[in-house]
C-alpha cells in the first residue's frame, strides 16, 4: 500500500508563508504543514488550521535561527544577542552535547514549544525541526522522553532516496551519505525502538527550496510502497524575515497548485493525507 503526505514546513513563520499554505491546501496537493510555534505569524497560523480543519498541522521544532518559546533568561546558552537561537549549528550542538547546563534549557524549551502546540487546541499530526536538528543525539533523546505526553507518534526521519532523486534529475545535487546516513539511521532505529513510527521515504532535500512542478510531478508519477512524504516550502514571495536566500518559495507554490501536479496526484495510486491518515496495515 501506498500513503502520500504532503507537508509544508515553516507554517507561522509570516503572512507569505501562511497565505501560500492555505492556497496550496484549499486549491492544490498540499496535505499538511509543520508549525513554527514561535514564530511570529504562528497565531494566524493556528486561526488557518482551524478553518480549514483538513488539513493536517504538526510541531516544526524550531532551536536555530528563529525565535524561542521561553525568555532569554530562562535558555541564555542558546540565543544569540538578538534575542534568536544561535546560528552557529556546530559549536551550540557541541554545547548540547557536553554541557549539562545547556541540555536542562533545551529541555525547557523543548517541552515550552510542545505545550505551545497543545494549548491551541489541535491535534499532533507529526513532529519535525526546522534545518533538520533533531538529527543531534542529544535533541533526539530529549524528543523522545518528552514527546509522548503531548501525543508524539509520527516523527519525520530525513532519509532521501538519492538514487531515485537522480533518476528524475541527474544534475540534483549529490548528498553526503558518509555523513547524513549514520544520523538518518541511528535515528529511524532509536525511534522505531521505541515504538515510533517514521515515514518509509522523504523528499525534499536535494531539491530544499526548488521543488519545482517538474520536480514534484515525476515524485507523483510511481511513488513508493509504504508512508512517504514530500516536503516543501511554498510562500507568495520571498525575502520576508527569516526567509534563505535563494529559495523559489513562489516556485514552490506554484508546484503545489498546478494542473499537472493535481493529476499525478489524483492517478498516483496512494492514500493522501497526513500522517494520523495513513492506513495503520502500513
Amino acid at each position: 500500500m501506498k500513503h502520500l503526505i504532503v507537508t509544508a514546513d515553516d507554517f507561522g513563520l509570516a503572512p507569505e508563508v501562511n497565505d501560500a499554505v492555505e492556497h496550496a491546501h484549499t486549491a492544490g496537493i498540499l496535505t499538511t504543514a509543520s508549525l513554527m510555534v514561535g514564530a511570529p505569524a504562528s497565531a494566524a497560523a493556528v486561526a488557518i488550521a482551524k478553518r480549514r480543519p483538513g488539513l493536517r498541522v504538526g510541531l516544526h521544532l524550531t532551536l536555530l535561527e528563529a525565535p524561542p518559546v521561553l525568555p532569554k533568561a530562562q535558555i541564555p546558552d542558546l540565543v544569540g544577542p538578538n534575542g534568536l537561537f544561535r546560528t552557529d549549528m556546530a559549536k551550540v550542538g557541541a554545547d548540547m552535547f557536553f554541557r549539562k547546563d545547556v541540555q536542562r534549557q533545551l529541555a525547557a524549551e523543548i517541552e515550552a514549544q510542545f505545550a505551545v502546540f497543545a494549548a491551541t487546541g489541535l491535534r499532533l499530526d507529526h513532529v519535525n525541526a526546522h534545518k533538520h536538528y533533531h538529527l543531534h543525539p542529544t535533541v533526539t533523546t530529549l524528543l523522545m522522553q518528552i514527546g509522548p505526553r503531548y501525543g508524539m507518534r509520527w516523527v519525520r526521519v530525513p532519509d532521501e532516496p538519492n538514487v531515485m532523486v537522480r533518476a528524475i534529475d541527474p544534475a540534483a545535487p549529490r548528498l553526503t551519505p558518509a555523513i547524513t546516513t549514520p544520523f538518518t539511521t541511528m535515528l529511524k532505529y532509536r525511534l522505531r525502538v521505541a515504538g515510533f513510527k517514521v515515514p518509509d521515504h522523504v523528499f525534499g532535500l536535494a531539491w530544499s527550496g526548488a521543488m519545482t512542478a517538474d520536480r514534484l510531478a515525476a515524485l507523483l508519477v510511481h511513488p513508493p510502497q509504504g508512508v512517504t512524504e514530500i516536503y516543501t516550502h511554498p510562500a507568495t514571495t520571498g525575502g520576508y524575515p527569516g526567509s534563505a536566500a535563494g529559495y523559489r518559495y513562489a516556485d514552490e507554490l506554484a508546484a503545489l497548485v498546478s494542473d499537472d501536479v493535481r493529476a499525478a496526484a489524483r492517478d498516483c495510486g496512494a492514500s493522501q493525507g497526513g500522517y494520523m491518515d495513513a492506513p495503520p496495515q502500513i
